[in-house]
């Protein structure tokens, strides 16, 4: 119940009055006065409790008089009565009924009482109660009550001290907590304080209210007395200690410090005399050094005293942690103080309790927060903060290296482990167990021989102190090995904790102010120093000042934490250290500071790999940690590079990642731990790793690498064997880790979905610059590569699939880098990623779906096109393979996607090997059979060229001839889907024309101006063409069939202007191709293919194989030409297209291939049998408007029609004036096609012309470079497409035309056979037959003559030039024409029946006999038809014929054919039979003149001929033979010497000297004798000698001159007669018994028949015509003649005889010279 309640008042006033009771009655006996006093006591409380109501107020008033009596009692020093006064007292006190004179007397008497000494416990008690239970005591009452507490506290007795010791604690708590509750009471009230007089140096305390002013008084009699000066208030004080009055400074500055930061006079008090005197009580500390030399120095240092020492570090602790503010540059000094402590020379007590200091400050982070703002921020300041965190470092390096700061391992550490060298053993350390088996490990670090236990100091984030909580000792305390470390590392590990978790409890606050502004203002940038808001202020600067902090602290944080990781051997400290560095390392990430974040990750990675591991981005980066030692005011500390014999468990052995082979390396436990700490950090932390992703990941494939960690599907790794060199080995400790931490791996792939876009970016940089390191070291060997990083690239652009567009570029990129890899392995996982990325792209539910984002589809699929590029086959192989699933799996959906798809399966080469072609050739197969209606019009044409490329590539010549039929089945669906695409397309067409209108270009695409539908057509007839010149025959022949079946089958589709482009585009294109490459082909054999396919022989060589294609082109082309005449013709320049063709058939005639020209000759024929197409425009329209051509396009016959210029130059109508010779207007609209189709034969008939000419010319030079010599097939074809051309061009054909047409056919026939060829066109010679070429010729001069014989009056001047020409064949029966020089052999030579068929010669000539001798009953025939024909008779035309005759005539038995002579003979007599009547009839004309003595000379030659019968001539043929000499004669005697008179002189001699010739020598001089009296040509002679004198007597003689002639001949013979038998008659004489010559004897023989002729003749003529000198001459041989009775010859005496005989006629009796003359 509470002191004011009645009943309490009740019981006081009770209580009360028992105390005086009991006093008076004590005092009764001794003290009487006393007793009279409590008496009067009791009467006045009883009075004062009836007068009042407030009895205790009423108490309060009077409490001097109510006290008195109590105090009389304390003075009788009584114990008895002393204590129940005390008692009282205390009571009346604890009623708060003393008032301030009471409390002043009470405590003059307690202070009576303390200085006789007695009841010192019960003073205290009543001190302690008088000022607890109320504040009425002030100013020297109340500092005479602390005195007294004081005095009582240095007594003898130990008890009463520490009695006294705890009541000045209470009391000075007591007073400060008075002035705090003053403060409390006057918080509302703002009094203005008096001003300040005066300079005083010290504060007036006149300003204080009074508790304060109390307690001011106190704390500055405190400050003396520690400074061991006079107290100014606390008077009466006798002796004081320092370490007392520092534990009751520290105290009241912990518990009170609002009322020093409040008071102005308390803060001076704070700076002016607490810090002075800390600073001066720390000087033996600071000047102090361990180890001086131990002789005494000259001046006396004081040695740092515990007590003390630990008392200032107490308070310095306190005014750091609460005065920081007020006294920032004092505590930079206690700060730097704090830092020398931890010195290595500052004794160990000392060091142990600066860091237990140190300690305290590190788990207070904002405190090091404001260090840091204060002193490391400001220009001129130490940098304490800086300062602190590298003593702590330097600290625990120095305990690793000082011998004293740790036993030496060999010393303490278990007995499993000597020293460094019991790392070999297999008992790797401490902690391994060792031999006794019994040891328990101890947490502890060991670093180069030294070892130093953990303990544990303090819970987590509490700095609990044990040296500094050591108040009682006197002497400083031995420290136990292992706890400065202990201390130290706690420090460490909070102060890490405490930065980090206080910054990242900021920054995150900040960005949930951020995110909270962006919600509000979602227009506006939030920027920290925005003045938007006040959350927004409090943290513009902090961010400096956080990056200030981890800039300080993170060198000197790193090198000690470096160390202890590496000295670490205790699992859950690894685990610390490792958490404190990654917490660091995340830490600079979030504030952006990269270089300490680089270090931190660096420090990790390198722990995580064996010790000295070669990894060039580790050192490089660490290299400016390790080369720089951290200056620490003064002191270096070095960042100790890691030991490698800590004494650590072996679990794993492995293969380095080198680029060279090298030994194995070890991984430890330790090793692994770090691996999962890289992990998780890569793992939580990933956000602010940026570029230091390089790091963690070249790290994580290194560790992945000596693991024996492979990629699987997917990307996840999987443990796999190693390939070469000793096989990792791991244990299986290490062996149940590995799943965990390949899951932990991809876990950590998997969560870089939740990195923002910055973040994954890094990411995937850092992927692909390691996986451009793992490429470098897998060039230049086989070596299995490292597939860390592309796996790791695939797992995370799966993860990443919803925002796949920021990172498919980079990640994309550099996979197809790494498909170009040398490294089959490496590349083969690139491609397993790459094509992995596309199909999970593209079956990803993207939003929005693919199909409305078409972008990111084309996005998608690039990387498949970019592949294309790669050389190596495997990869292209991947690439098809995922083309082909996308097409099974996506195909339907693909949309503006296929031309890309098409482009990749487009992409072959003909390098790339057969399988790679064949895959891509399924795919294509695939889009052909099943996507064509799914896929936009306009790839259509990209399908076709495609399937093009297919067709061209050289590998497989199935996959060719396949694609070929694509093509075919492409063109059925164009055809199906005619209308369909024809729409789209379209479509297409006109929003792309807009978009070239808006750009202002034209637009561009192939064959621009026909419509799109066509177009499409026209790159399918296009890439067939191509196809119809590909290398290999087979795919030639086929693409050619499907080109022309294609054009025939859906050719009606196109419309009529697209024809033109068909016509010249393709079909032109391709001939003039396939006639290039056929003229330029190989004319080397090809060997039979591989295996048993034979070649046959008219295909073994390019050339021939090209010949097949050219046949096969233009026969093509002719049909179309043929078929499509209709269409063609409506075009404007059918014209040209014809001459163009016209032209291609005629190369192909004059190709040096016999197939070629024989099929070019084919086509010719084919397109001369077109017919005439229908005039009547209006059938024309409808035909032309059934196969879908717009009627505008097809009235051709308009003068400007579409496609026909206006003016056409070198028109045809020009061309016909020129042929007809006439200038003809313009012919009306309705002629022009007539004309036109004129032109068209024209130009065939020129293209005829010039072929024939070009084929049948003879080659020119030397015989040994043969040349192509036609065939007579082809020879014939030409010459039969000449009537049918003829019937065309008739009308206008020129003697020009006859003279061109004459030179071809001599030239054709003229041609030789090959030997080969011969026996197969050549009869046999018995069979007088005609090849069917010669047949040819003659039909066409047949054909020519009757058109002439039937034709107007002018064409009759060509006879005579078809005479010419049968007569130039007439002359072959003699005269077999040469071709040029080439060597012939002659078949048909009269001497050699026989045929030589392989005779050395390689070219036979025709047996021209029975041509000629055609030709020559041509000549006849139309000879007698056409005598009288006026140009007949002009040209001379008898006189050639026999000029010609005269050949084989003269030749006569030399003949080749003996039917020739005599065929000639007949001929001639039928020719002359006509012709001489005409001669003669035009005798005066002189039209004959010259042909006379032509004829003269051709009777000479025939009877006179120069050349021997045959040996094997029989009678009857000699005797034939001599009968048809005969029969010239006669007719000579019958045509010619009648008419004497119309014929020229000259000739009529020509021909008696003939005749005389004749009558005498006219033997062979070779016969036998035998024969010899019929081989004599006796009856001939006779005739000739009849003849002869019949025209020399007959009366007819015209003129003297004749008969002058004959008489002459006459008397020439006679004389020679005479001559012949006188050398006979010497001869015979000379020769005696020996016969003559056998040709003397035969002239002579002959001579004497002779004679006997001539007197035949004689007595047949009439005298009168007989000359007298003849009759002289005969008479004269009479003599002779019986001279040669005396012969000897048989032969010679009968002929004698027949001589002699007939002179008996004339022997009459002379007549009388009268008689004579009147007769």
């Amino acid at each position: 119940m509470s002191t004011s309640s009645p009943e309490a008042v009740k019981k006081l006033l009770e209580n009360m009055q028992t105390d005086l009771r009991s006093l008076s009655m004590e005092c009764k006996k001794k003290f009487p006065p006393v007793k009279e006093a409590a008496e009067s006591g009791i009467v006045r409380i009883k009075t004062i409790a009836a007068r009042n109501t407030e009895i205790l107020a009423a108490l309060k008033e009077n409490s001097s008089e109510v006290v008195q009596p109590f105090l009389m009692g304390c003075g009788t020093k009584e114990p008895k009565i002393t204590q129940l006064c005390l008692a009282a007292i205390q009571r009346l006190m604890c009623h708060e009924v003393v008032s301030e004179a009471a409390a002043g007397n009470i405590i003059n008497m307690l202070w009576q009482l303390m200085e006789n000494g007695l009841e010192e416990l019960k003073l205290l008690q009543t001190v302690l109660v008088l000022l607890t239970t109320n504040t009425v005591v002030h100013d020297e009452v109340l500092s005479k009550a602390i005195v007294l507490c004081f005095r009582l506290h240095f007594t003898k007795d130990n008890i009463t001290n520490n009695t006294a010791a705890a009541t000045v604690r209470q009391v000075v708590t007591v007073v400060f907590e008075r002035m705090v509750a003053e403060d409390e009471r006057f918080k509302g009230i703002v009094e203005q304080p008096p001003p300040v007089q005066g300079n005083t140096n010290r504060r007036s305390v006149s300003t204080l209210r009074p508790s304060a002013k109390d307690a001011y008084m106190l704390f500055q009699d405190l400050c003396q007395l520690v400074n061991a000066d006079a107290p100014y208030w606390l008077v009466g004080m006798t002796e004081m200690t320092r370490t007392f009055g520092l534990e009751l400074l520290e105290s009241v500055l912990n518990d009170f410090p609002g009322v020093f930061l409040q008071h102005q006079e308390f803060s001076f008090l704070l700076k002016e005399r607490v810090c002075p005197l800390v600073i001066k009580l720390f000087s033996p500390n600071i000047k102090f050094r361990q180890g001086t030399s131990t002789t005494a120095p000259p001046a006396p240092v004081e040695k740092p005293y515990f007590p003390i020492c630990m008392r200032l570090l107490r308070v310095v602790s306190v005014l750091i942690k609460h005065f920081y503010s007020l006294l920032v540059t004092e505590c930079e000094i206690f700060l730097s103080l704090l830092v020398k402590f931890l010195d290595g020379e500052k004794p160990q007590w000392l060091r142990a309790v600066a860091v237990e200091s140190v300690h305290r400050l590190c788990v207070q982070p904002h405190l090091l927060c404001s260090f840091c703002q204060s002193y490391d921020m400001k220009q001129h300041s130490t940098k304490v903060f800086r300062d602190i965190v590298n003593a702590l470092g330097s600290f625990i390096q120095s305990l690793f290296i000082v011998p004293n700061g740790g036993s030496t391992a060999a010393v303490s550490a278990p007995a499993g482990a000597s020293g460094s060298g019991a790392q070999g053993t297999a008992q790797g350390g401490p902690g391994t167990g060792g031999g006794s088996g019994t040891l328990t490990t101890q947490a502890a670090f060991e670093y180069r021989g030294t070892w130093i236990p953990l303990m544990t100091v303090s819970v987590q984030g509490s700095a609990k102190a044990t040296y500094l909580e050591m108040l009682d000792k006197v002497e400083p305390p031995s420290i136990p090995e292992g706890y400065a470390m202990s201390v130290a590392f706690s420090a460490l590990l909070d102060l890490v904790r405490g930065i980090t978790s206080m910054i990242e409890r900021e920054l995150t606050m900040e960005e949930e102010a951020a995110a909270e502004f962006r919600e509000t203002h979602p227009d506006q940038e939030w920027k920290p120093d925005n003045k938007k808001s006040k959350k927004q202020l409090c943290f513009s600067g902090s961010h400096l000042v956080w990056e200030e902090m981890v800039n300080a602290c993170w060198c000197g944080l790193l090198a000690a934490l470096s160390l202890l990781l590496d000295a670490s051997t205790d699992e859950a400290a690894t685990e610390n250290i490792l958490k404190a560095e990654m917490t660091m390392a995340s830490l600079c990430g979030r504030v952006g500071l990269v270089t300490p974040r680089d270090a931190f990750i660096t420090a990790i990675c390198k722990a995580s790999l064996p010790p000295h591991y070669a990894l060039t981005v580790l050192s490089s980066n660490s290299s400016n940690l390790s080369s720089k030692a951290y200056s620490i005011q003064g002191q270096s500390v070095q960042i100790i590079s890691p030991s490698s014999e800590s004494h650590q468990q072996v679990v794993a052995v492995g293969q380095p990642l080198t680029a060279q082979p090298q030994g194995t390396v070890v991984l430890t436990a330790k090793n692994i731990q770090c691996m999962r700490t890289l992990l998780n950090l890569a793992h939580c932390h990933g956000a602010v790793l940026g570029m230091s992703w390089q790091l963690v990941l070249v790290t994580l494939q290194h560790l992945v690498w000596i693991l024996g960690l492979k990629p699987a599907v997917g990307g996840a790794l999987k443990p796999g064997r190693a390939v070469e060199g000793p096989s990792t080995v791991l244990t299986t400790a290490v062996m149940t880790d590995l799943p965990v931490i390949s899951n932990i791996l991809s876990r950590l792939f998997e969560s870089s979905q939740y990195l923002d876009d910055v973040s994954l970016h890094h990411l995937i940089n850092a992927l692909c610059s390691l996986s451009l390191e793992a490429m470098e070291m897998a060039y230049g060997n086989n070596k299995e590569p490292s597939l860390f990083a592309v796996a790791k690239l695939l797992e995370t652009g799966l993860v990443n699939m919803d925002r796949i567009e920021i990172l498919w570029r980079p990640l994309t990129g550099h996979l197809l880098e790494v498909c170009q890899h040398p490294n089959s392995r490496m590349r083969e996982w690139g491609a397993e990623a790459l094509t992995a990325l596309i199909k999970a792209g593209l079956t990803y539910k993207h939003d929005p779906p693919l199909a409305q984002n078409q972008r990111l589809q084309l996005l998608l699929l690039n990387p498949l096109k970019e592949l294309s590029n790669v050389l190596h086959a495997d990869i292209r192989q991947k690439q098809l393979e995922c083309v082909l699933q996308i097409l099974q799996s996506q195909g339907d959906g693909l949309g503006p996607s296929w031309p890309l798809v098409l482009g990749v399966i487009g992409a072959i080469r003909n390098d790339q090997g057969e399988s790679l072609i064949r895959t891509a050739f399924q795919c294509l197969q695939l889009v052909v059979t099943d996507f064509l209606p799914t896929m936009p019009c306009t790839c259509l044409q990209i399908v076709v060229d495609v399937a093009g490329s297919f067709g061209l590539q050289n590998q497989e010549l199935n996959i060719s001839l396949t694609s070929i039929g694509l093509l075919w089945n492409i063109s059925d669906y164009f055809f199906q889907r005619g209308e369909a695409i024809t729409q789209e397309l379209e479509r297409e067409e006109e929003a792309l024309q807009k978009q070239a209108q808006e750009k202002g270009e034209t637009l561009n695409r192939p064959f621009h101006p026909a419509p799109p539908f066509d177009c499409l057509w026209l790159c399918l007839y296009a890439k067939l063409g191509e196809l119809c010149v590909d290398p290999r025959p087979a795919v030639r022949k086929s693409a050619g069939q499907t080109l022309f079946s294609t054009i025939a089958a859906h050719g009606t589709l196109l419309q009529q202007p697209t024809w033109h482009i068909v016509v010249w585009k393709v079909l032109f294109q391709l001939l003039d191709c396939v006639r290039t490459s056929s003229t330029t082909a190989d004319k080397e054999k090809i060997e039979s293919g591989g295996g048993n396919i034979l070649i046959h022989h008219s295909r073994d060589t390019a050339e021939k194989q090209w010949a097949e294609t050219w046949v096969l082109t233009l026969a093509g082309v002719a049909r179309i030409f043929n078929t499509r005449r209709y269409l063609l013709q409506q075009l404007g320049d059918f014209f040209e297209a014809w001459e163009v063709l016209l032209n291609h058939i005629q190369s192909a005639a004059l190709s040096k291939n016999n197939e070629v020209s024989l099929a070019a000759l084919k086509s010719f024929q084919e397109i001369l049998q077109i017919v005439t197409p229908v005039k009547d425009s209006d059938k024309a329209g409808d035909a032309l408007a059934a196969m879908g051509v717009p009627p505008v396009l097809i009235d051709p016959l308009s003068a400007s029609g579409p496609g026909r210029p206006l003016v056409r130059s070198d028109s045809l109508v020009e061309r016909l004036t020129r042929y007809n010779g006439a200038e003809l207007q313009a012919p009306p609209p309705g002629e022009e096609s007539a004309l036109e189709d004129s032109a068209l034969w024209w130009s065939a008939w020129n293209t005829w012309y010039r072929t024939g000419t070009e084929s049948t010319r003879p080659p020119c030079g030397p015989a040994e470079k043969l040349a192509f010599i036609p065939s007579q097939p082809f020879l014939t074809a030409l010459i039969q497409i000449f009537p049918a051309l003829y019937q065309h061009i008739k009308a206008n054909f020129s003697m020009d035309d006859l003279k061109k047409l004459g030179v071809i056919l001599h030239g054709a026939v003229s041609v030789p056979i090959s030997s080969d060829a011969s026996p197969f066109i050549l009869p046999s010679y018995t069979e007088a037959t005609l090849t069917s070429l010669q047949e040819a010729v003659l039909t066409a001069l047949d054909v020519l003559q009757k058109a002439i014989c039937v034709g107007p009056e002018n064409l009759q001047i060509m006879y005579p030039a078809i005479f010419e020409q049968l007569l130039l064949f007439v002359e072959f029966s003699c005269k077999p024409p040469q071709y040029g020089r080439v060597e012939t052999k002659h078949v048909a030579n009269a001497k050699y029946n026989q045929i030589q068929l392989f005779a050395p010669a390689e070219w036979v000539a025709l047996n021209y006999v029975p041509f000629a001798e055609r030709s020559l009953e041509v000549v006849g025939d139309l000879y007698h038809k056409t005598a009288c024909h006026k140009a007949v008779i002009n040209e001379k035309v008898l006189q050639n014929i026999i000029k010609t005759l005269r050949m084989p005539l003269g030749l006569k038995y030399a003949c080749p054919s003996e039917s020739t002579w005599k065929l000639a003979v007949s001929s001639l007599l039928k020719v002359l039979s006509i012709g001489l009547p005409v001669a003669r009839q035009h005798a005066s004309s002189g039209k004959f003149d010259t042909m006379w003595p032509e004829l003269a000379n051709a009777l000479e030659d025939f009877l006179f001929t120069k050349s021997t019968p045959p040996d094997n001539l029989s009678i009857q043929e000699f005797q034939q033979n001599e009968s048809v000499d005969v029969e010239v004669v006669q007719l000579i005697s019958t045509e010619i010497l009648p008419f004497a008179n119309f014929i020229p002189k000259d000739f009529v001699g020509q021909i008696m000297t003939m005749l005389n010739k004749g009558s005498i020598h006219s033997q062979a001089p070779s016969f036998t004798e035998a024969e010899i009296d019929v081989r004599m040509r006796e009856d001939f002679s006779k005739v000739c000698f009849e003849t002869l004198l019949q025209f020399s007597f007959s009366n007819k003689v015209s003129t003297p001159q004749e008969g002058y002639i004959s008489r002459m001949a006459l008397s020439v013979l006679l004389k020679r007669a005479q001559d012949v038998l006188r050398r006979y008659v010497e001869d015979e004489r000379l020769s005696g018994r020996c016969p003559l010559p056998r040709q003397q004897v035969t002239e002579i023989i002959f001579v004497l028949k002779a004679i006997s002729t001539l007197m035949d003749s004689l007595k047949k003529t009439l005298p009168e015509n007989v000359d007298g000198n003849t009759w002289a001459q005969v008479i004269a041989l009479y003599p002779t003649l019986v001279e040669c009775i005396t012969c000897s010859s048989s032969e010679v005496s009968t002929a004698l005889k027949e001589a002699l005989g007939p002179f008996k006629d004339f022997m009459q009796p002379p007549v009388s010279k009268v008689q004579n003359g009147e007769s």
